[in-house]
């Protein structure tokens, strides 16, 4: 199956299978077999990010599956992400060697500034103050990214991207940048479309990555009574007249825009469906229909850090 699964090629030519397995809010004691699993039913493409705290996890699941012959590290796209708090350039190849000693790998296939705000260096993952308001660095994304251009050339990873930058912030990022993004991953589903920072992004040739494909429904600060993307009655309509599942839609609508998405899930039968998602296209009017439910809808907000000079949903048409 991984064979058949459609890549997406970079404006530097490297290609990255289209679906993904995300590991965001998966329980260390959970990620190792989720992903072991995932590789097992053709999964090739694994995103990660050092501040979910289970890359060691990940890394072990990896090192297994090519141990036993099931991948090659050549068969597998690996991401990882820059955190907040290693955004001053000095930090930024260190905190890149930690994620590669986590994973246990020799180079990272995608590597993203995660937000483009700083938080206060030398100390926890999210500093505070005794109020517990966010400590900020002044560190300016700009000066993170040429940071970042170096390690391309070093051979430590084989493209670099962005996740939750606005179109201001990778304007003024692409006016100074040597390399260009390849990818801005941002939380995007049908009520979040992102249309307008898309067609920006793909002016650049810059692609779009979807987290959150399916809604987030495990968010842990959703509300009651918040919508559930995959309970909407529109999109079990769509689903059932296909004969398919809600969320099998909502993978198919991303990869029917040319999207790379990332569904998440530790239950084996959840992943095996969420990759079963190849035998079938939305037309464009089931597409079509499915982007009008767009209302502007972002379920991860980044709250925490909302004030930040950086924030990158705040103040901003997209």
């Amino acid at each position: 199956m991984a064979s058949k699964m459609p890549m997406v090629k970079f404006y530097n030519g490297c290609e990255c299978p289209i679906l993904g397995i995300g590991t965001w809010k998966s329980k260390p004691g959970e990620v190792t077999q989720a992903v072991k699993d995932a590789i097992d039913i053709g999964y090739r493409h694994i995103d990660c990010a050092f501040v979910y705290g289970n890359e060691k996890e990940v890394g072990e699941a990896i090192t297994a599956k090519i141990s036993d012959g099931t991948v090659k590290r050549e068969d597998l796209f690996i991401t990882s992400k820059l955190w907040n708090t290693f955004h001053r350039p000095d930090l930024v190849r260190g905190a890149l060697q930690q994620t590669l000693d986590n994973l246990n790998l020799k180079y990272l296939d995608l590597y993203l500034i995660h937000w483009p705000q700083a938080y206060k260096e030398d100390g926890p993952l999210f500093p505070a103050d005794e109020a517990g308001k966010i400590l900020y660095s002044e560190v300016d994304y700009v000066d993170t990214w040429k940071a970042m251009e170096p390690l391309v050339g070093e051979g430590l990873v084989k493209s670099i991207g962005i996740s939750n930058f606005n179109s201001k912030q990778i304007a003024r990022l692409l006016e100074t940048a040597t390399i260009k993004p390849v990818t801005n991953q941002v939380e995007c589903h049908p009520y979040l479309n992102q249309r307008r920072l898309k067609d920006f992004c793909e002016s650049h040739g810059i692609t779009i990555t979807a987290y959150s494909p399916l809604g987030s429904p495990d968010r842990p600060w959703a509300k009651p009574g918040e919508p559930l993307l995959m309970e909407d009655p529109k999109i079990k309509a769509v689903a059932d007249r296909l004969g398919k599942t809600p969320a099998q839609v909502l993978i198919r609508y991303q990869i029917d825009r040319g999207n790379i998405v990332i569904p998440k899930s530790v239950t084996k039968s959840r992943i095996a469906s969420n990759f079963d998602v190849l035998d079938f296209k939305l037309s464009q009017e089931d597409v079509q229909l499915i982007d009008s439910f767009d209302c502007n809808g972002r379920l991860v907000p980044m709250t925490a850090s909302v004030d930040h000079k950086f924030h990158p949903f705040r103040d901003v048409d997209f």
